[in-house]
């Protein structure tokens, strides 16, 4: 009897699902640069309204799991959890701001050095990575260097943009070490029910010693962080899971840096901007030294 294939041969309805999410995560930097409201009150709505929506359905069938992960045995998955929504609240206390600093093809290039600083705290986890890796972490580091040069000469809020991106790229690899942790024996929905959820906590706390306001925002301000909420939060990563059935999670991971074009070409649409034309040849080193990350280490894992 012939072996069944590990996955399914893409189809039609796979490739939509992908353009889809790609647009979706794409359209999370010009919005957060369109909302008329402090960068971290939209972090903080966009977790609190997706825990409002996953929470739920949670409670309702993932209730056993929730009081495991209290329990001794499940103590330690716990703690990944509540560690991961604070990684991802620091990712978000990073990014969101620099958007409003920097351009969006900027913010959404320098974030997007994430699987470099993965690839570093592997190897500091004892890991070994391959010479490709590193030379995809020399590239990238190089255009992001380049990148960031050409704003400092440019402007110094950009400059600062540019370097909390950075920092916003750094957590999101700490935010995704911990969650490999917790997914171990934490379901998709319960993990990321606890994670938002402490995520929002943690933003909320941050906007009330800050004294950030929360509330007062127009419509259009509303409309945009329900946008983030339903496009990039929940949308986009679902489409990504669900493509993961008939492709690679390489092949997802390289489609996710399509975020740094979509969203510089959604943002030069939308909202007229334009990257510094000396920062071009830094951001396109940049994407294509992450890409080499993500090939090597793929090839890595599977030898």
């Amino acid at each position: 009897m012939p072996a069944l294939p590990s996955r399914l041969p893409p189809e039609p309805l796979t490739v939509g699902a992908l353009a889809l999410a790609v647009f979706a995560v794409s359209s999370s930097a010009p919005l957060v640069a369109f909302a008329a409201a402090p960068a971290l009150a939209v972090a903080f709505w966009r977790n609190l309204l997706s825990t409002a929506v996953l929470g739920p359905a949670t409670l309702l069938r993932r209730r056993a799991e929730l009081r495991a992960l209290a329990a001794p045995e499940g103590r330690r998955a716990g703690w990944y959890c509540l560690f991961s929504g604070v990684a991802l609240a620091a990712h978000f206390a990073a990014w969101m701001p620099s958007v409003k600093l920097t351009t969006v093809a900027a913010a959404a290039a320098l974030v997007a050095t994430q699987p470099v600083w993965q690839g570093l705290i592997a190897q500091a986890q004892g890991r070994r990575l391959p010479r490709a890796v590193w030379a995809g972490v020399g590239v990238a580091v190089l255009g992001a260097g380049m990148a960031a040069g050409a704003d400092f000469a440019a402007s110094g809020s950009a400059f600062l943009g540019d370097l909390l991106a950075i920092l916003g790229g750094m957590f999101a690899a700490v935010y995704t070490a911990l969650g490999e942790q917790a997914r171990r024996t934490v379901s998709t929905t319960t993990y990321t029910t606890v994670c938002y959820g402490v995520c929002a906590l943690v933003l909320g706390l941050v906007c009330w010693l800050g004294g950030v306001r929360l509330s007062g925002f127009d419509t259009r301000t509303w409309l945009a962080v329900l946008a983030l909420v339903a496009g990039a939060q929940l949308l986009g990563h679902s489409m990504f899971t669900y493509a993961l059935r008939r492709v690679s999670a390489t092949t997802v991971s390289m489609l996710i840096l399509l975020e740094a074009p979509g969203a510089a070409l959604i943002g030069w649409a939308w909202l007229g901007q334009l990257p510094q034309p000396s920062a071009l040849p830094g951001l396109a080193l940049l994407l294509v030294g992450v890409a080499v990350v993500i090939h090597s280490s793929a090839r890595s894992h599977r030898a």
